[in-house]
């Protein structure tokens, strides 16, 4: 599904990623764990579009089109989600008629028919309740007075709705509770399937353990410098990176 071959991106005059090669087959759940300052949240902008990174080399494909060269709307349109590590607030925009106004766009990018307003509420409530969330979330701005949990929340609660083929989770589990965590990762789990795959950056093994992913990638210096199974998160957080980065030097 996401093939990335010598990927290289800087910010400004600064070389962030330095040769970054990945594959995320269909239906996988893959981990991205690192320092800060390694470049895990530089791949995920890469990787959604955002415009002050500059791709300098190598080459990303989802699905077998050339993503780089895709607008982020075109990205999202193709089944790119990216929830971001903090969300922003969305002053005088309504959060159902946000969520519904996305989710329509991407159905006309199909070829599907518009979901009228009862037809989305249905569906949304359904989501909250699954989220548990509180339907009158779905009344307030996006973002706008949520607690940090809330915010993450919402972020589940639009890639619920939205159903990605690919979704990009950078750091969604800080400053969530235990309680939260699990809600966020059972967000995930319930899309799982053969055509959904998910790229998920973290620095906690906590949330590996609820979604267990199919392999674990640890970034460092731009670079992905080891690559195991779930089994390689509980080893990090037993002994940190120090050790694992010198071997990689």
């Amino acid at each position: 599904m996401l093939d990335i071959r010598g990927l290289t991106a800087s910010i400004g005059d600064k070389p962030i990623l330095k040769g970054i090669d990945l594959t995320v087959p269909a239906g996988e759940v893959h981990a991205i764990m690192g320092p800060n300052g390694s470049g895990k949240s530089t791949l995920g902008y890469v990787l959604s579009g955002r415009e002050d990174y500059t791709v300098t080399g190598g080459s990303a494909t989802f699905n077998g089109a050339d993503i780089l060269a895709m607008e982020p709307e075109q990205r999202a349109a193709a089944g790119v989600f990216l929830a971001f590590q903090a969300p922003i607030e969305l002053p005088g925009v309504n959060n159902a008629n946000f969520l519904r106004t996305a989710l329509n766009a991407i159905r006309r990018a199909h070829g599907e028919s518009e979901l009228d307003a009862v037809q989305f509420l249905k569906l949304a409530r359904a989501e909250t309740k699954r989220l548990a969330m509180p339907d009158d979330m779905l009344k307030r701005n996006v973002n706008v007075g949520f607690s940090g949990g809330e915010k993450k929340r919402n972020e589940v609660l639009q890639m619920a709705i939205l159903r990605p083929k690919l979704a990009i989770l950078d750091e969604t589990d800080s400053g969530l509770d235990i309680d939260a965590l699990k809600i966020v990762a059972d967000g995930v789990n319930a899309l799982r399937g053969p055509e959904f795959s998910a790229l998920v950056i973290t620095h906690h093994q906590r949330l590996l353990d609820h979604l267990v992913p199919n392999r674990v990638h640890v970034l460092a210096h731009g670079r992905i410098v080891r690559t195991g199974g779930p089994e390689l998160a509980k080893e990090l957080e037993k002994s940190g990176y120090a050790g694992l980065i010198a071997e990689a030097a």
